[in-house]
C-alpha cells in the first residue's frame, strides 16, 4: 500500500493511493496515518478495504508529510562510504546518530526556506524508515518486523551551522522546512529489499546525486537494532538513514542552494519530491 496525508498544512487527512494513481480519502476509516494505524494489525485493516468505495480526492490537492504525529526524527550520519569520503570524514565504527527537530517536517512538494544567516544550505536524498511497532533491544534478525514502511526524505542541512557553529549537528539540520517527507509511506510488504533502491537528486535539472541504498555502510536492520539499544523506537518515529555522494559540500567548487532553485529527488518505488527554494 501507498499511504499518504493530504490537505492544508496542519489539517491533513489520511489517504491511500489506488491502483490508478488516484488518492482515496481514508478519513472515514482512520483519524490519521499515525500511531496504531501503523501497526501490522492497523495496516491489515486498511489492506482489506475496497478502495473503489472510498471518495476520490482532487488531483491538485496538496500532499503533506506521509506520517503524522512524529515523535522522533532520528538521522544517521556518514552512512555511505562514498559520501563520507567526499565529506573528508572517516567511516564510523558505529552508526552516527543525530536528530532533526520535528518542526522541520513539511510535505514533499512544499517550499523550502533558506534560513536567515545561511551561507551553505545543502541537500541530501535519503531513505526514510517509519516505525510501526515499538522496538526496544531488538536484534538485527527481528528489526525489519518493526517497520511500517519506507519513504523519501530530503535531509536538508546548513553546513556552516552544522560544522562551524559549535555543538551538535542538530543545529544545522533543524531549520523550518528542512525535513520534507513523502509523498507516500510505502508499506514494507511492497519493498522487497530496502538495500537495493536506486535514488537520485537534481537541482534545476542537474543530477548531483545518483546512488543506491546498496552502498549503505550500516543497513536498515543494523540501524534499527543499534538505535533500539539506546532508546525505544515508537510507532510513527522516522529514521533517515543517510545519503549517497553528490551533496553540495562535495562539489568542486562547493555548490549550495539559493533562492529560485528547484529540487527534484526520488527513490525507486517510493515516489518523487519537488521543492522550490526561497529565502526565509
Amino acid at each position: 500500500m501507498k499511504l499518504l496525508r493530504y490537505g492544508p498544512a496542519g489539517a491533513e487527512k489520511p489517504g491511500i493511493l489506488d491502483q490508478n494513481g488516484d488518492i482515496r480519502d481514508l478519513s472515514g476509516v482512520v483519524g490519521d496515518i499515525a500511531g496504531p494505524v501503523l501497526s501490522d494489525e492497523g495496516l491489515a485493516q486498511l489492506r482489506g478495504l475496497d478502495l473503489a468505495e472510498l471518495p476520490v480526492v482532487a488531483a491538485d490537492t496538496r500532499i503533506g508529510a506521509c506520517v503524522g504525529d512524529v515523535g522522533k526524527f532520528v538521522c544517521i550520519g556518514l552512512n555511505y562510504a562514498d559520501h563520507a569520503a567526499e565529506s573528508g570524514m572517516d567511516l564510523p565504527a558505529e552508526p552516527v546518530i543525530f536528530f532533526k527537530a520535528t518542526s522541520a517536517i513539511i510535505g514533499p512538494n512544499d517550499t523550502v526556506e533558506i534560513p536567515r544567516g545561511s551561507v551553505k544550505t545543502d541537500w541530501e536524498v535519503e531513505l526514510g524508515v517509519v516505525i510501526g511497532k515499538q522496538a526496544k533491544y531488538v536484534s538485527e534478525a527481528e528489526a525489519l518486523s518493526h517497520v511500517a514502511g519506507y519513504c523519501v526524505v530530503n535531509d536538508l542541512s546548513e553546513r556552516d551551522f552544522q560544522l562551524h557553529r559549535s555543538g551538535q549537528w542538530v543545529k544545522g539540520k533543524s531549520a523550518d522546512t528542512f525535513g520534507p517527507i513523502g509523498p507516500w509511506l510505502v508499506t514494507r510488504d511492497e519493498v522487497a529489499d530496502p538495500q537495493n533502491l536506486p535514488m537520485y537528486l537534481e537541482v534545476d535539472g542537474h543530477r548531483y546525486q545518483d546512488g543506491s541504498t546498496r552502498t549503505m555502510h550500516f543497513g536498515v536492520a543494523t540501524v534499527i537494532s543499534h538505535l533500539s539499544q539506546f532508546m525505544s523506537l515508537q510507532p510513527g518515529d522516522v529514521i533517515s538513514t543517510g545519503t549517497p555522494p553528490g551533496v553540495g559540500m562535495g562539489q568542486t567548487p562547493q555548490t549550495y542552494l539559493k533562492p529560485g532553485d528547484r529540487m527534484e529527488l526520488g527513490i525507486e518505488g517510493l515516489g518523487i519530491q519537488r521543492q522550490n527554494v526561497v529565502q526565509g
